[in-house]
C-alpha cells in the first residue's frame, strides 16, 4: 500500500523507495531481516514518522493474523 510520487522517490509513508521494497521481500534470513528493520526504524524515528507507521504495519500483520517482526526487535 505503498504510495511513490514520482520515479525513484521513497514512500510517503514508510520511506522505503521501490528498491528496497523489492529487496526486503526477498531476504530469507532473520538477522537480515532483522537489520533491515532496525534501519527502517531508525530511519523513521529521524523523520518523525514511527508512531503512525508502526500502528499500520502492526495492524496489517493482525489483520494476516501473523506475528508482528517489530516485537522482536
Amino acid at each position: 500500500m505503498c504510495k511513490f510520487r514520482a520515479e525513484g522517490d521513497a514512500c510517503i509513508g514508510c520511506f522505503m523507495t521501490k528498491p528496497e521494497k523489492k529487496r526486503f521481500k526477498r531476504l530469507d534470513k532473520k538477522p537480515k531481516k532483522k537489520a533491515f528493520f532496525r534501519a527502517l526504524v531508525a530511519r523513521l524515528t529521524e523523520r518523525g514518522r514511527l508512531s503512525r507507521w508502526e500502528r499500520v504495519y502492526r495492524r496489517k500483520c493482525d489483520k494476516k493474523a501473523v506475528p508482528c517482526p517489530l516485537d522482536r526487535i
